[in-house]
């Protein structure tokens, strides 16, 4: 059941609307709980419509295993998503900078606080992101150290391979992550894999990991897998950031989302002019890489990697 949540007018008689897809189990009971699913909030990250694809596909064909209510919303910034375009187009704003939003407010605001109001309505609620065209990131849920005694053994249940429990930036206070939880309910921050790009291994993790987490829930009775053990960090200097001593062009050496030992060789920045070595970069620690460049094209000061401090020099 296809349901439009917040709507605007737009110039030349169009009309933007914010959408989602309801599925229901074919016996709902009078209270049923509700799990919502969200992505597209910047229009460069796609990552998640392919797990939105995918929950409407199990799903629906499996209604008769539902205990609950899953609203499945692939595209909160559907102008962003049709542009290639992180923010609002015109605007030139972040979305997630914006809520809880104001319905007196702005076009963005006015949606954003209709977006709110839908799902403060949930017991549950995703919000999955991708990196940028940049970098690339493994499957983690990245949690502020204010909600983290209660979002912890949720985030533990989701099949990711990293959780990065972090300082609460003033930032964070506008994100729709932190206004759904400012108001009762949990929701848990994914971000995986690179902008602007889809990757199907890291889509179909995450979806057997809200399956997973569905079961737990009482909202799903089908088939789960175990989840993966994640890493976890909640102390800043655990993690490492690898920066680029000189521009050129970056080439990697080593596996993203694997370990790597105190030394090993991370890549090689390179001049394509005179075929010249500029750098090596290396870990300085045992850890797991949890980010890594993925756009070649780098300036001196580009982060290049995250490393996760693991084993004899972690503190």
């Amino acid at each position: 059941m296809i349901k439009t949540v917040a709507s605007s007018t737009l110039p030349v008689d169009e009309r933007l609307e914010i959408r989602k897809n309801r599925i229901l189990p074919l016996r709902p009971a009078k209270k049923s709980k509700i799990f919502s699913v969200v992505t597209g909030t910047h229009g460069d990250e796609l990552e998640g419509q392919y797990v939105c694809h995918r929950l409407n596909e199990i799903l629906n064909a499996n209604r008769e295993k539902l205990t609950g209510i899953v609203d499945i919303y692939p595209a909160l910034n559907p102008l962003g998503i049709d542009t290639i375009t992180r923010g609002i187009p015109m605007f030139d704003l972040d979305m997630n900078r914006i809520f809880p939003g104001d319905v007196n407010g702005t076009m963005a605001e006015y949606l954003a606080a209709g977006i709110m109001e839908e799902l403060s309505k949930s017991d549950f609620c995703i919000d999955i992101h991708a990196s940028n065209i940049y970098l690339r990131e493994i499957p983690q849920v990245r949690i502020s150290e204010d909600t983290a005694e209660e979002l912890l053994p949720y985030a533990k249940e989701l099949n990711v391979d990293f959780i990065w429990v972090h300082g609460a930036a003033t930032v964070l206070k506008s994100t729709l992550a932190h206004s759904l939880n400012s108001v009762g309910v949990p929701t848990l921050v994914v971000e995986m894999g690179v902008g602007m790009r889809i990757t199907e291994s890291y889509g179909e993790q995450l979806v057997e990991g809200i399956l997973h987490l569905m079961g737990r829930l009482g909202i799903w009775q089908g088939e789960t897998k175990e989840v993966r053990q994640p890493h976890l960090s909640d102390n800043p200097e655990e993690i490492i950031f690898v920066n680029a001593p000189a521009s050129g062009i970056f080439l990697q050496e080593t596996s993203h989302g694997e370990s790597v030992c105190c030394g090993e060789r991370i890549g090689r920045i390179v001049n394509p002019l005179d075929g010249k070595v500029l750098a090596e970069l290396r870990s300085e620690c045992d850890g797991l890489l949890f980010t890594i460049r993925e756009y070649p094209v780098v300036g001196e000061g580009s982060l290049i990697a995250r490393i996760l401090k693991t084993g004899e020099g972690k503190k």
